[in-house]
């Protein structure tokens, strides 16, 4: 019997998400090329990335959630991040932007509702262009910023290795 359609709720991520972020962050580090971190982190490890994306400000973090609870929580489906570009002040007004989701969670529009509302909450902010590494290949996040119509600038080639290989990172790029 197919399962009911639930509805997912995207809000800002909080602490209490910490757990099962870092567990779907980990699922991408310890199976996948798409991070290039090669080590799973401990949900304190990972305590001041989340700390970094306060509810306002050019920094922020979406969280999609399933709209039933599981007793008194509901599970988190995957997140979306604007982040500090590059360290140095000229770059302020630039973000990297970025989208993590459950393992099983794919295919059923929830990274597109996750930068709808990442990008929604940057629009009175003072960020002037969204950065997203992608590395490659990945057709399904290529098609998701193409679809917020984010442009290709370039690419890295072999810029990472991981899993015993080199990887290509294409960098796409959009105004705000």
């Amino acid at each position: 019997m197919p399962s009911e359609p639930t509805e997912v709720q995207v809000r800002s991520g909080v602490e209490g998400d910490l757990d099962a972020l870092t567990d779907i962050y980990n699922h991408y580090v310890r199976e996948t090329p798409i991070t290039f971190d090669t080590a799973p982190f401990t949900p304190e490890e990972r305590r001041p990335w989340l700390l970094s994306h306060p509810e306002d400000g050019p920094y922020r973090l979406k969280v999609a959630v399933d709209g039933t609870f599981q007793g008194n929580s509901q599970r988190i489906l995957g997140y979306a991040t604007s982040s500090p570009y590059r360290a140095k002040p000229a770059y302020s007004t630039s973000v990297e932007v970025t989208v993590y989701l459950a393992p099983d969670a794919g295919g059923r529009g929830i990274g597109t509702l996750l930068y709808r509302a990442l990008f929604a909450s940057l629009a009175d902010e003072d960020v002037h262009r969204a950065y997203a590494g992608i590395a490659q290949p990945n057709e399904a996040s290529t098609r998701l910023h193409e679809r917020f119509g984010f442009r290709p600038v370039g690419t890295y080639r072999e810029v990472g290795r991981k899993f015993g290989r080199y990887w290509d990172v294409a960098w796409y790029e959009k105004e705000l």
